[in-house]
């Protein structure tokens, strides 16, 4: 499945149907009387957050959204069937937004969270609804209400708890792989990770997500490299991870670029906890990892995790740390828990 994270597509919720001009006419009636029905409501645009969806890629097959109208008012006083609200389904954590990209218009972070964006136009009234004591036998009617259309933006802001972020090639893939179920691609060259990657991390009984984004590079946030396009993805983490090559040439100089593009970029970022983790300490000698150690804690840093993912030394200690900065029970196990509810009270078990 292809990753796509930003999508523009065009809304029109459903117009009103207009209401009728009927009269009665039956054998043996007299003084029938107007009887035209009114028109139905037209359907409405409605957004709703699902499980099981990370991208965005439908919508760029699809990119307009019609909702039916409202049927026409007939004769003996029926109303119009009103049409069906058009539900557009998105992943949990998708903005809407203006068409300019300057105001979100709605933001889904729950899952069954339905917002109805563009309401459908109300039926007009059909001849029936104008009679009174001095008209007797109108013609007029109203036509109904006309629908609402515009052009959004939708930008998919993935939902985790932990963020990993670093240069190009600072080993994210591997570690991501090493402590989760993500299955990234590995190699070795800079950028093997062109989208974001999600990962589900189980420690000592507790769980969480974490996610892996494109390496940074300077100028990121004006656009350099893959951009900044991909820091949105981070935005809603608790704390983040920042891996650093001990193979680098300048580990606290690669510290620096990424602490600059993080508040170049904004949205909080630089005031989100970071933890700094010095990884491939595999290639280095015990010596050469205390050295730098100490280079980035002159640099800025509180303290520094020495690490491998290829050996998987240090991990047990980072993710030890990790835990420290999350809730009792975080998004994923919260999600895990409703479902093993669910199982108990149907008196059946399942695993998860």
């Amino acid at each position: 499945m292809h990753f796509l994270d930003q999508a523009k597509i065009y809304l029109k919720s459903g117009a009103g149907g207009p209401g009728a001009v009927s009269f009665r006419r039956e054998k043996y009636v007299e003084y029938g009387g107007p009887d035209g029905g009114n028109g139905g409501k037209g359907g409405d645009i409605v957004f709703e957050a699902v499980q099981g969806l990370n991208t965005l890629i439908d919508f760029r097959y699809s990119q307009h959204f019609k909702a039916k109208r409202g049927n026409h008012g007939q004769g003996r006083d029926r109303t119009g069937a009103g049409a069906p609200d058009l539900v557009i389904k998105v992943p949990v954590g998708t903005q809407v937004l203006s068409e300019d990209k300057e105001e979100v218009l709605a933001d889904f972070t729950e899952v069954g969270q339905r917002v109805t964006f563009l309401e459908g136009g109300m039926g007009g009234r059909g001849n029936a609804s104008y009679k009174s004591a001095t008209n007797r036998a109108p013609r007029q009617h109203q036509p109904g209400q006309p629908s609402e259309e515009m052009w959004v933006w939708l930008r998919l802001k993935l939902l985790a708890d932990v963020g990993l972020l670093g240069l190009p090639n600072a080993g994210k893939s591997t570690f991501i792989n090493a402590v989760s179920n993500a299955g990234a691609k590995v190699g070795d060259y800079a950028f093997t990770t062109l989208v974001p990657k999600l990962g589900v991390v189980r420690h000592k009984g507790r769980e969480f997500v974490l996610a892996d984004i494109p390496g940074l590079i300077e100028g990121a946030a004006d656009g350099a490299g893959i951009g900044d396009r991909f820091l949105g993805h981070i935005e809603r983490c608790r704390v983040l991870i920042h891996l650093i090559d001990i193979s680098g040439d300048d580990p606290a100089e690669a510290m620096q670029i990424v602490q600059d593009e993080l508040l170049a970029y904004g949205a909080g970022l630089e005031d989100k906890p970071q933890i700094i983790a010095l990884n491939k300490i595999d290639l280095g000698d015990e010596e050469l990892s205390a050295a730098f150690a100490e280079e980035l804690v002159a640099a800025g840093a509180d303290k520094v995790f020495a690490v491998s993912g290829a050996t998987g030394e240090g991990i047990e200690q980072l993710m030890d740390a990790v835990l420290g900065y999350l809730p009792d029970r975080t998004s994923t196990e919260t999600k895990a828990a409703e479902v093993d509810d669910e199982t108990q009270e149907d008196g059946e078990w399942s695993p998860i």
